[in-house]
């Protein structure tokens, strides 16, 4: 098998599991493309990406943090790696300028079942929206964005009572596998790219602060999608006494109750929250006052005044 010269291209969590994958191949990493150091956390301390924190460890890798992609400096350094493919996880959208580059082309790999959730947030929507499956795709990246050629494609179903983060986890294990399989056929030239059928194409928003209002007056179990499609990042939330709370796990009490106006708090004692919808009952097991940690229901009862009758709005 030809041993393939790679540029990564990523930043956060997601990408960690193809960049250690790939670096522990036979493949060779000659650079590393990340996006530059920015202030995060509480603090806002200026911290290295997680993909740079990676490639720092491995200190004979060139890392590239770019302002602006099409920079000619950039492009004539990516040019003088002489790389024969580039790799992207979870990083930006990228000009032809820079995906042309490599002879083997540029290849993305994408956590949904392509042409389904082509955008910012696929993993996000897909417990929002309640899909029982999902997966994993690779892809040829082109100019239309995540409508490029399939190379390989994984599905997995949604677990019951998965949330976006739990989902996040499996999917970069799983597309890490996936990636460097078709990485090492592309190096064999045994894989061709399938078209994507664009009238299937479906949107994946980037989320915004007011996608993130839930509303109680819908059924049970969308309110469920909604708090586990946004957990951890970036929270459904409501306002109780004009105090923004924010929801990061739950359960369906009961699907069909319908004698309590949607957003009257049921019950708040005994660790438990229950909440009414339209119709069912959701309980509240993960929450979060504005500026405070995330609490179980119990301790967050200990500290924070929650009555029956109470409302969300």
């Amino acid at each position: 098998m030809k041993k393939l010269k790679i540029v990564f291209m990523g930043t956060p969590e997601f990408a960690v599991p193809s960049f250690l994958k790939i670096a522990n191949s036979d493949h060779q990493i000659v650079g590393v493309v990340t996006q530059p150091d920015r202030p995060r956390g509480r603090g806002q301390t200026v911290l290295p990406t997680p993909i740079k924190q990676q490639a720092l460890k491995l200190s004979d890798i060139p890392v590239f943090q770019p302002e602006k992609l099409s920079e000619p400096g950039f492009i004539e350094q990516l040019k003088y790696l002489q790389a024969d493919i580039f790799i992207v996880v979870a990083f930006r959208i990228l000009p032809e300028s820079v995906f042309s580059i490599p002879p083997y082309g540029t290849v993305n790999l994408h956590p949904s079942i392509l042409p389904k959730y082509r955008g910012a947030a696929p993993i996000n929507w897909t417990i929002i929206n309640g899909e029982k499956e999902t997966g994993v795709t690779i892809i040829k990246i082109s100019r239309q964005i995540d409508g490029g050629g399939m190379l390989a494609q994984k599905k997995v179903s949604v677990l019951e009572n998965e949330t976006a983060g739990s989902l996040h986890d499996r999917l970069a294990e799983i597309g890490a596998d996936l990636l460097l399989q078709t990485i090492d056929k592309l190096a064999n030239d045994k894989i061709t790219a399938t078209p994507q059928n664009d009238a299937e194409a479906t949107p994946a928003p980037k989320l915004t602060k007011e996608m993130c209002y839930i509303s109680f007056d819908q059924p049970v179990d969308k309110v469920k999608n909604w708090i586990h499609g946004l957990s951890p990042f970036p929270g459904a939330y409501a306002f109780l006494n004009d105090e923004m709370i924010k929801f990061y796990e739950a359960r369906i009490a009961d699907e069909n109750h319908r004698f309590t106006p949607p957003g009257k708090i049921i019950k708040s004692e005994k660790g438990e929250i229950q909440i009414a919808c339209n119709p069912g009952v959701i309980s509240i097991l993960e929450l979060q006052k504005q500026g405070k940690k995330i609490l179980k229901s119990s301790e967050f009862l200990r500290g924070f005044k929650m009555q029956p009758g109470d409302v969300f709005r």
